[in-house]
């Protein structure tokens, strides 16, 4: 079964000190480089999840603004 256009899914392993290795795939799709800083995002019935960055800067930038008005 191919997945639809657009979606992925990846496996990962946890270690010891609790880190985990984004793949390479991955990391070349949304354009992660060593050094970005991501956002872990975590709910107890939906699970985790990491946004792209870009979400993070749009998410950041629109809670900066609602703290001006």
């Amino acid at each position: 079964m191919r997945a639809p256009k657009g979606k992925y899914a990846w496996t990962v392993t946890v270690g010891e000190k609790g880190q985990i290795v984004i793949p390479k795939q991955a990391r070349d799709v949304f354009g992660i480089q060593p050094g970005d800083t991501l956002i872990l995002l975590g709910d107890e019935k939906r699970g985790i999840a990491i946004p792209p960055k870009q979400s993070f800067a749009a998410f950041t930038k629109r809670i900066f603004e609602e703290g001006e008005q």
